[in-house]
């Protein structure tokens, strides 16, 4: 599973529905879980973004399926970042640079 960043702001809407129905953010868990996906860790934030979601999902395509379902409701904007572990990263570096191929030589006739 490929972990993601997604950062959430609520709409008018969103603040609405909130303040009415607060047990709504375990509910939208409970759909991403059920689009293929799994919320690991959730938090509200102060400043640009009102939650920040950490989820997991097997690809691109059912991460950007939750983010556009979600997205379409008009009460949340979202952003969507994939992210790596810091072993991850730190693996990365330390890997041997794949090996690029020379260009082909330009023809000079």
């Amino acid at each position: 599973m490929t972990t993601y960043i997604m950062l959430s702001t609520l709409t008018d809407e969103g603040r609405k529905t909130l303040k009415e129905r607060p047990e709504r953010l375990k509910a939208v868990n409970k759909e991403v879980e059920s689009m293929g996906a799994r919320v690991t860790s959730q938090y509200a934030v102060l400043g640009g973004y009102d939650f920040v979601n950490v989820i997991e999902a097997p690809s691109n395509e059912v991460m950007a399926r939750i983010a556009m379902e979600l997205g379409s409701r008009g009460t949340i904007k979202v952003t969507t970042l994939p992210g790596m572990s810091i072993d991850q990263f730190v693996e990365m570096l330390q890997a041997s640079p794949p090996t690029q191929e020379a260009p082909p030589a330009a023809d000079s006739s």
